[in-house]
């Protein structure tokens, strides 16, 4: 039904998820016998996706970006929000927590974040490594709003964003970029992605560099300040083939290695990280997605005194190691039911070791190590029922989960043991639940509606990590309760004449025992469990396809709030730090022919508070992107790029007047070369 497909940020999004096929057919609508589909994806999507607020971005959106930053790209969808407005050329990586539907207030993921269907959040941290997941390797974008179901979704408590690489049918043989930007910063990009007799290979690789732009406000900078300087690069390697004529293989690799300098000469950051995974899809009367993969991440980091500008500490390392799969088949109940039967698990491990300086002397004071491993093992089924107009879908989910051999341990600067703490084995089951409705009244209107429950484990960073942002200290706490999702939803989508679509969603979340940075004392919080963050609000996304013209846009209005009791009554009512109430963009774009585009982006996010007792806010920010693809000649396209045009000042922190900004105004000039 075609009003289905007009539930995205561009008309054509769609297409994104369907096969790609290798070999054309004999006759227009007619696939030969002998046809072999590779995709380079997972199984189909099952009917019960409308039944959701769902957003996809197809291959134009991603590409087309002013920063060609994912996190630029996902900013344009209704309710997405990083733990702060920094990008990832100038945030801590350990701070860059992504979440939807204003269920934040605190640094960790709330939303499950996968590429190719492999998970890619950091086990310690729980932050998404931003910069390795260049959007010029992408197909598409989807994002599920609401508690997840179906493999690994246990961490999904506020939704799930499922990147799928793409292929010579959206990159051709060759595609190439250079870009400059005014500050003389550069962005270098090239993807190879030839086709091996009925499969294909890509390749790619992406560095950026430069010295950055000024974090620190003019009148606030001094000997010792430094632009956000960073170098990443990164690359992929995925290989597709048929085994049969009904399964194929899907080998992925990916590597990369990111360092940024954060407001000081010297508070340099690292996070690297390298990923394989190994990928069996069966399109048969019995359908299956087997996955399995490997994932290995390290952050270390350097923090500066802002009076004395002495390092104060250094985080040495943080190696982490990941390893999981999945397995799913989908068996043949008939036309009118697709049936899913899975189990996954992810086994994770990460360790700290730091050393705290003396301001004054410089001089180490301490040596500390913490650490911990996490498992969950996930059983899941799903049916989808199809009553003519009617789809139905209901799921359960059973997540057997372990928190084993934590530990914090701590040397004084003579090596004399200060504290050494093993704390105790946890594990438990827990059982979610998913089920929705839509109804396709006729082709112009459906309506839906979807109630579900989630889960997310507290990561090891929360558990067992404290930390000081000048010149307050966070302290972890070891006896964290897992967060736990109730919500509802209901929507409409109207498609009233072949160019318009519109989407409406109310939704109603309950995260309980919600993470959250809390104040105990005069600069000193701990994590602790508040009773919930209860978020309601409305999502609204709208498109508009005019011949070479398209108008899109999202909004996201929210009414969230903190409810907690006892020693947390100060907090009872509160906003979550972090989290806007109302956030919105629009997308104009002109495609007189395919190899031309032209766009602009205008974003606007609400005022939000710094911290959990309200007493910073952020100022809202509304800003203006550009985007241009120009043919040249033969191969060659110019492209230009704007950040930020009118150059507004984006507060990211405001820490007792310490204040760090965001982009300024940045114009980006090179070309790209495609064959």
């Amino acid at each position: 039904m075609p009003f289905l497909q007009n539930r995205v940020i561009l008309p054509a999004a769609a297409a994104a998820f369907a096969p790609l096929s290798l070999t054309a057919p004999a006759h227009a609508g007619e696939a030969d016998a002998s046809t072999i589909v590779v995709t380079g994806h997972g199984l189909e999507d099952g009917p019960s996706v409308p039944a959701y607020d769902v957003t996809v971005l197809d291959r134009d959106a991603v590409a087309a970006s002013a920063s060609g930053r994912i996190e630029d790209v996902l900013s344009s969808v209704a309710g997405f929000a990083q733990f702060r407005r920094s990008d990832s050329r100038s945030a801590n990586p350990s701070a860059q927590g992504v979440t939807l539907r204003a269920l934040g207030g605190n640094a960790s993921s709330r939303a499950l974040v996968l590429l190719d269907g492999v998970p890619v959040a950091n086990p310690f941290f729980g932050y998404i490594p931003l910069s390795a997941l260049s959007p010029a390797r992408l197909a598409s974008v989807r994002v599920t709003r609401g508690g997840g179901m179906g493999a690994f979704g246990m961490g999904a408590v506020s939704g799930t964003i499922e990147l799928a690489s793409a292929g010579p049918d959206e990159t051709g043989l060759l595609q190439g970029t250079a870009l400059i930007d005014q500050r003389g910063e550069t962005q270098l990009s090239a993807t190879a992605a030839p086709r091996l007799g009925q499969g294909f290979v890509t390749a790619s690789v992406q560095w950026d560099r430069g010295k950055g732009f000024w974090t620190t406000p003019k009148d606030q900078r001094g000997a010792a300040s430094a632009r956000a300087a960073y170098e990443t690069v990164s690359g992929a390697l995925r290989a597709v083939a048929p085994l049969t004529d009904t399964v194929e293989i899907q080998a992925s690799g990916l590597v990369y290695d990111d360092s940024r300098t954060l407001r000081f000469k010297g508070a340099d950051s690292t996070s690297s990280g390298q990923q394989a995974s190994l990928r069996f899809v069966g399109r048969g009367n019995w359908q299956f997605d087997v996955l399995g993969y490997w994932q290995a991440q390290n952050f270390s980091n350097v923090v500066i005194s802002s009076s004395s500008h002495r390092k104060v500490l250094d985080q040495a390392k943080t190696p982490t190691l990941a390893i999981g799969g999945k397995a799913e088949v989908r068996p043949p109940v008939g036309d009118a039911h697709v049936l899913r039967l899975g189990a996954d698990l992810r086994l994770s491990q990460g360790h700290l070791a730091e050393v705290p300086y003396s301001g004054f002397t410089g001089l180490a004071t301490a040596f500390r190590r913490a650490g911990g491993d996490q498992s969950d093992l996930g059983l899941y089924v799903q049916d989808d029922w199809t009553l003519g107009a009617v789809i139905l879908t209901a799921g359960v989910r059973a997540d057997r989960w372990t928190i084993r051999n934590g530990f914090y341990r701590e040397r004084n600067a003579t090596g004399m043991v200060s504290e050494d703490t093993a704390f105790a084995d946890r594990s438990d089951w827990t059982v979610n639940a998913r089920g929705g409705a839509v109804w396709n009244v006729n082709e112009a209107l459906s309506l839906r509606a979807a109630a579900y429950t989630g889960m997310r484990l507290p990561t090891l960073n929360e558990l067992y990590r404290p930390f000081v942002v000048f010149p307050v200290r966070t302290d972890a706490n070891a006896a964290l309760r897992p967060e736990r999702l109730r919500g509802y939803e209901a929507g409409i989508e109207v498609h009233p004449v072949e160019m318009l679509s519109l989407s409406l969603t109310a939704f109603d979340n309950r995260l309980k025992d919600a993470i959250a940075n809390v104040t105990i004392a005069t600069n000193l919080r701990q994590r602790q469990n508040v009773d919930a963050i209860h978020a309601r609000g409305i999502e609204a996304a709208a498109g508009l396809a005019f011949g070479q013209v398209s108008l899109n846009g999202s909004l996201s209005w929210t009414r969230s709030k903190v409810k907690a009791g006892g020693t947390q009554a100060a907090l009872n009512g509160m906003r979550p730090a972090q989290v806007p109430k109302l956030a919105a963009s629009a997308t104009l774009a002109w495609a007189p022919r395919p190899e031309w585009r032209l766009a602009a982006t205008l974003r606007h996010s609400g005022p939000q508070y710094e911290d959990d007792l309200q007493t910073t806010q952020l100022p809202a920010v509304t800003t203006i992107d550009a985007y241009a693809r120009i043919p040249l000649t033969g191969a060659f396209s110019l492209i230009l790029r704007g950040e930020n045009l009118t150059d507004e000042t984006i507060v990211t922190r405001n820490q007792a007047g310490s204040i760090d900004l965001g982009v300024p105004r940045t114009l980006w000039a090179g070309v790209q070369v495609g064959l």
